[in-house]
């Protein structure tokens, strides 16, 4: 019973539904300690969920909240992404732990993750702009690096995560990035083949970052 409560009430909301049933028939393990791993970082954010926010009252922003975080998080699952946390109306997601996957599955899987999330997005302003409320915009960066990946907190709360350098430039270029558009950088487009295209969107400084930094937008997909 206990198992069957952790199962649809935690770990649902967290992972694809194939890498729960890896962790209860003992395949893998998400019970472990921090380790420097290679993965790919992708952060999402609304730009101008703050001035809806303003406009509307509490009950439609939650409303509207849950309703876009439910088609980010089955595009997420759809993708073997790890959902990281969700941070408001942002979200940071994880490719590559705990599930294993070489470098280009990783870059691919969180390109086409980004796209199908940028499409998601259109479906939410389609449906919340018959009932009054102004379409928002989604921006998404996507790095690849080292980071460190586990268990962090205490005896009394866990959250398995990754931070490091990597995780904040993700979030650097994420910020960076144009509202409705997807940001990829140098390391993650060198892994993409022809499909998606990218383009070179500039070259941009980033808080924390020393120099400038090369920035690709993710123009179409197949």
């Amino acid at each position: 019973a206990l198992n069957t409560q952790i199962r649809e009430q935690v770990l649902v909301r967290y992972l694809p539904p194939d890498l729960i049933n890896d962790i209860f028939d003992g395949k893998l393990s998400m019970d472990t300690k921090p380790h420097t791993k290679h993965i790919t970082v992708l952060f999402s954010d609304l730009s101008g969920f703050t001035r809806m926010s303003e406009k509307h009252g509490a009950e439609v922003v939650s409303e509207f909240l849950n309703d876009y975080l439910t088609i980010m998080n089955e595009t997420i699952f759809a993708q073997k992404g790890t959902i990281d946390k969700f941070i408001g109306d942002a979200i940071m997601v994880i490719f590559g732990a705990p599930l294993d996957m070489s470098d280009e599955d990783q870059a691919q899987n969180a390109a086409r993750c980004a796209i199908a999330m940028q499409q998601g997005m259109e479906m939410v302003n389609r449906k919340w702009k018959e009932k009054g409320i102004d379409e928002v915009a989604m921006r998404i960066g996507i790095h690849q690096g080292k980071a460190v990946v586990g268990n962090f907190g205490s005896a009394q709360r866990v959250d398995y995560t990754a931070i490091g350098p990597s995780v904040n430039l993700a979030s650097r270029i994420e910020t960076a990035c144009e509202p409705g558009s997807i940001f990829v950088s140098k390391e993650v487009r060198e892994l993409l083949d022809e499909d998606p295209r990218t383009d070179l969107a500039g070259e941009f400084e980033l808080k924390g970052i020393e120099g400038k930094t090369s920035l690709y937008k993710l123009v179409e997909w197949g």
